[in-house]
């Protein structure tokens, strides 16, 4: 009974010790993938998060960009706006003056450049020095556009000459005018083309941030779902460990045990044996010795019935 005790019992914690070794087994795989998943999202959050660091520092930088450019556009078309205005107004009062035959645009025969010529129009109250200066300055700076493109036909008239003639100075001014609307439409033209620009990279950005915020969360998500497992599966494993740890103490102590047991149950069996040989082999001396002593009784007797007989 006691070695069929033995054999089931160690039967049972084998099968118990196999089946914590695979269940730890597999614990392990599971702790190791979701280690590595942690690990790969972990990094997937970080560069994420530097992309979405650097899209936002981008969209900032474009924001700013196209705030100064709209400022500077504003700017700009105000000041060609208040001059296409004012060249307006001049060549309509100059006309109307000349018209007039005012003695005091006499003067303007005498005037050798459009800025001499304004000069003669601010003492005629003509122009306010406040215009003639702007005007004087938009002279000044077409002058100096068209030095820099030398590649104009040599004796050209320069922008700001005229011959005197008192209608020279109307033709230059409706020429800077037109030069001014011609700036005022480029202007436009390109702060629409920078605004279109603008909002093409800002929806760009915006995307880009939008979807790799969403991809965060989901990362983020999967993070705290794999480390929420690997937790578990830490758990567990520390379970099935102790767990297999007594179950391999157990077999080792039930295998001492039985061992003992049955080493003693040989012993005694040896013994029981050998007092069983040496009880037989007296029995055979005995029973031998009393075969002896039959004969000699008989042979006695004999003796003495021939004793008797004679």
């Amino acid at each position: 009974e006691f070695a069929e005790f033995c054999e089931d019992r160690s039967k049972q914690l084998g099968f118990d010790i196999k089946t914590s070794e695979s269940e730890s087994a597999e614990l392990k795989a599971s702790i190791a993938k979701d280690t590595a998943r942690i690990g790969s999202l972990n990094a997937k959050v970080d560069e994420l998060a530097t992309g979405i660091a650097s899209n936002e520092a981008d969209l900032k930088a474009a924001t700013d960009i196209r705030a100064k450019e709209a400022a500077d556009f504003r700017s700009e078309e105000k000041e060609l706006t208040e001059v296409i205005d004012m060249l307006g107004r001049a060549i309509g009062i100059l006309g109307r003056e000349m018209q007039k035959g005012t003695s005091s645009l006499l003067q303007l025969k005498d005037a050798a450049t459009v800025t001499q010529a304004l000069t003669v129009l601010v003492q005629a109250s003509v122009l306010s020095s406040r215009d003639a200066t702007k005007l004087t300055a938009l002279v000044q700076a077409s002058q100096r556009s068209d030095d820099d493109s030398a590649d104009a036909a040599l004796g050209a008239p320069a922008a700001a000459v005229y011959e005197g003639q008192s209608g020279d100075i109307i033709s230059t001014l409706e020429s800077l005018s037109e030069k001014a609307q011609t700036q005022l439409e480029e202007a436009r033209k390109k702060e629409t083309s920078a605004l279109h620009n603008y909002d093409m990279l800002k929806q760009s950005l915006e995307d880009e941030i939008k979807f790799a915020n969403k991809d965060m969360g989901d990362a983020k998500k999967g993070l705290a779902k794999s480390g929420e497992r690997k937790a578990v599966a830490d758990g567990d494993l520390k379970g099935t460990t102790k767990d297999l740890d007594v179950d391999e103490k157990a077999l080792a102590d039930l295998h001492k045990d039985c061992m003992t047991k049955a080493e003693d149950y040989e012993a005694a069996t040896k013994g029981r044996s050998e007092e069983i040989k040496a009880l037989s082999e007296a029995k055979k001396v005995i029973e031998e010795s009393t075969g002896g002593a039959e004969k000699l009784v008989y042979g006695l007797n004999q003796k003495v019935s021939f004793v008797q007989l004679s």
